[in-house]
């Protein structure tokens, strides 16, 4: 092993801990990584920053836009209330037609996009149908990740896949080459969660009350303003009780009125008001006598008491992009900035409910938060949280779904005939988005998941270290010693469970761009065809059933009321039958020879 192979080997193991320990963003590790490939003299800088300059980051780009198209018009909405009228009463009806459209969708948009569009829906219909969540939400999950196997478009680590495949000698997917094996994944996966998997979901019912599910009882009182507090003739605002006393106020009963919920920060405290706090008993016990307040007994809370006056309590999820990301609540100023009160923190299952204010959020995370439905719809149009109920149409527009449609159908054409470049057809759906102003240029940047695309071209660039360096050449080696006598279909069924595995904790691009390589240069040494092993590669980075890390399904993960064990238990069986359709059918459909 030579010095600079043993330097690209090392760096991947360095970033495959990183990117399942997920301490840091898997953008700054892929950065982090090109980095180090530089300043080990291992890459050129004009090499290692060639993948931003790839035509496939533009192509994943302009999806991104195209189907953000598809969205903002409310096209993806329309299928939802369609889903409504249409699902009937029966759990195995609605779970049905839930799984094929998000299958359908998942085909054209990223598997993790449907998912988040057709969450409030199903949350809807569970809600209406009175059925669990637990029992309609993972069906969803997993009908988009089936979904993204039929097309080329139908999730980015194909159309990474297929950008990378052109370094190595070999055609690009065709839009539909996948479709042949992926309409048949997708058909085995719904029959089997149908028939077997509804049985092993488990029935999880919530509670009707926000504040009895998320626990927050323990953590809100009453308080009296006695005559000699320092609060009073003070503004909430002046009182600075969050900052000197860690309590949030969230509404005062002043005589016989009825609560100021969620009251203005300019709102004077009086003698005698009755605040209605959250936070800690010990914390209000402390500063009682400092603060000149004494905790009303007998209290008790219900949704009634936090809602009034146009102020609802809402639950919403921070979506995978978010500015939230990584931030405190006290450093985004959610309250002062937005004028909404996040109440609770649902992580996994785990309700955060003490000194929230300063817990870093994260993708997945679902607060209950206090607020008017125009605070909280404008959070959610901005992006910053994906709220779990559908919002109301006066973002969208329905008049301009003509013109998305033609943009998506231009792109298809082209992409079909192959007049243009995919990276051209995509670009010419999106300039008839802009023209038509279906979609607006102050929303490009939004719409695009940046950190992707950074993710996806540092990883080609550290496909080229291996290249470059015969790193991979030097792993293939080491697996044909190993493997080659045991046969083709042996070989390839082990590079599917290799990348399964290494697709659970990381994302399913960077797996799928580690192991092409290494499996391409693995069938050149035994005479075999390459592509056969690429498309392994791709269908086995899409199987992310076995863990909820898989951002699909980390959306469904806290409204469903999972377990990790619940997708280990039900994703096992159906990872197994994915495994047995692709090991039996690419290599008849895509030859060893």
């Amino acid at each position: 092993m030579t010095t600079q192979i043993a330097i690209v080997l090392a760096l991947l193991v360095i970033a495959l801990v990183l990117f399942g320990l997920e301490r840091i963003p898997l953008e700054v590790v892929s950065i982090l990584l090109v980095m180090a490939l530089v300043l080990t003299n291992t890459l050129t800088a004009s090499e290692a920053f060639a993948g931003f300059g790839n035509d496939i980051v533009i192509t994943i780009a302009g999806l991104f836009l195209l189907t953000g198209g598809l969205a903002k018009t409310g096209i993806i909405d329309e299928v939802g209330r369609r889903l409504h009228r249409t699902a009937g009463d029966s759990e195995f009806r609605i779970a049905a037609l839930i799984m094929f459209a998000a299958a359908l969708c998942a085909a054209v948009m990223k598997n993790t996009t449907t998912t988040a569009m057709f969450l409030p829906v199903v949350l809807g219909i569970a809600a209406r149908r009175n059925i669990s969540p637990s029992k309609l939400l993972m069906p969803l999950a997993f009908g988009a990740i089936l979904g993204g196997t039929c097309t080329l478009i139908g999730t980015s680590t194909n159309l990474a896949v297929s950008g990378a495949l052109p370094r190595y000698g070999i055609e690009p997917f065709t839009m539909f080459e996948l479709t042949r094996v992926g309409v048949l994944i997708v058909c085995v996966g719904m029959l089997y969660m149908l028939l077997v998997g509804l049985r092993l979901l488990p029935t999880r019912k919530t509670s009707d009350s926000l504040t009895e599910q998320y626990h927050v009882r323990q953590y809100m009182t009453e308080v009296i303003v006695l005559d000699n507090s320092p609060l009073i003739d003070k503004s909430l605002a002046e009182a600075r009780i969050g900052d000197e006393f860690d309590l949030t106020v969230l509404g005062i009963l002043r005589g016989q009125d009825q609560y100021r919920i969620a009251p203005n920060p300019e709102e004077k405290i009086k003698a005698d008001d009755l605040l209605l706090v959250q936070g800690r008993a010990e914390d209000i016990l402390r500063v009682k006598s400092e603060a000149g307040i004494e905790i009303k007994p007998d209290f008790t809370l219900n949704d009634t008491l936090l809602e009034g006056k146009g102020t609802e309590l809402f639950e919403a999820m921070v979506p995978r992009g978010s500015d939230f990301i990584g931030r405190t609540l006290k450093r985004l100023g959610v309250r002062r900035r937005h004028r909404v009160t996040v109440l609770a923190i649902n992580r996994h299952g785990v309700d955060l409910l003490s000194k929230i204010s300063r817990v870093r959020l994260r993708f997945g995370d679902v607060l209950l938060i206090q607020g008017t439905r125009e605070q909280v719809e404008t959070l959610a149009t901005d992006g910053h949280i994906l709220l779990l109920e559908e919002i109301s149409r006066k973002q969208q527009r329905p008049y301009k779904q003509k013109w998305a449609l033609l943009a998506f159908a231009v792109f298809l054409f082209f992409s079909l005939t192959h007049l243009v470049p995919l990276s051209i057809a995509v670009l010419i759906g999106v300039m008839i988005l802009l023209a038509t102003r279906s979609l607006r240029m102050s929303e490009i940047y939004e719409i695009i998941d940046w950190r992707l695309l950074i993710l996806i071209a540092c990883m080609i660039s550290f496909g080229v270290a291996m290249e470059k360096t015969r790193a991979d050449q030097y792993l293939a080696d080491f697996i044909v010693q190993g493997t080659g006598h045991y046969g083709p279909i042996a070989v390839l069924a082990g590079f599917f469970l290799m990348t399964v595995a290494l697709t659970q904790p990381m994302s399913n691009q960077a797996a799928a761009l580690v192991m092409l390589p290494i499996s391409v240069k693995t069938a050149l040494a035994l005479g075999l065809n390459p592509r056969t092993f690429a498309v392994t590669v791709t269908y086995a980075a899409s199987c992310s059933f076995l863990t909820p890390l898989e951002p699909a399904c980390v959306l469904v993960y806290t409204p469903g009321r999972y377990r990790f064990l619940d997708f280990l238990k039900v994703g096992s069986i159906l990872t197994i039958a994915v495994f047995a359709i692709v090991i039996w059918l690419v290599p008849i459909f895509w030859p060893f020879k």
